[in-house]
């Protein structure tokens, strides 16, 4: 059986939804799956100050916690572009897993969301990915076995390179149906590669 992370950074509970749904998917095929979340690097009376969504149930990850699993599927909001600088904190701290080639051969994938269809959603996932390139894991997007991603019929996320949403500038907008079932779709995919590498 397949060990899974979802490792996430939410600051209003957007990634923290798709989080749920790729792991969902994950167990679908049968591996055994944690989400964590990293630590929040905004002092808190800005954090509360700016409504952020602190009391989120995933516990808080470690650094040295990756090791342990066969797969690791991460996600953020995009900020400018890029992964958020709380969860770039986080994984500039695996210098010593790097240095030990830790993660070699693992298996790795993003998520991600942004305020509107053309805020940075492919670029906040390669910012992802590259982190995870470094660590020498084998990458697993969301290819078009989700046809989801092909439709003409409604605005939404979804990329080839990962499962995205999109939050609205003013954040009121949730993960619709169609961008959950293509965060299921890849947590599934991630599971089954895990499990073809490590089984």
């Amino acid at each position: 059986m397949a060990k899974v992370l979802v490792l996430y950074y939410s600051t209003y509970g957007h990634i923290e939804t798709m989080a749920q749904a790729l792991a969902e998917g994950a167990r679908s095929a049968g591996a055994e799956v944690d989400i964590k979340r990293v630590p929040e690097t905004a002092p808190e009376d800005v954090a509360r100050d700016n409504h952020f969504e602190l009391d989120q149930a995933a516990p808080i990850a470690n650094v040295e916690d990756l090791g342990n699993y066969d797969a690791i599927i991460i996600g953020t909001g995009t900020r400018f572009g890029r992964m958020s600088s709380q969860m770039a904190a986080f994984l500039d701290q695996a210098g010593g897993l790097w240095a030990r080639g830790a993660l070699n051969g693992k298996v790795g994938a993003a998520f991600a969301s942004t305020a509107s269809q053309h805020g940075g959603q492919e670029t906040t996932l390669f910012s992802l990915i590259t982190n995870l390139l470094h660590f020498g894991m084998t990458i697993v997007g969301l290819p078009y076995s989700f046809q989801g991603q092909m439709t003409m019929g409604e605005i939404t996320g979804g990329t080839p390179y990962g499962a995205t949403t999109l939050a609205g500038g003013d954040g009121s907008r949730q993960p619709s149906q169609l961008e959950l079932d293509g965060a299921r779709h890849q947590g599934e995919l991630v599971a089954r590669t895990a499990a073809k590498l490590f089984g």
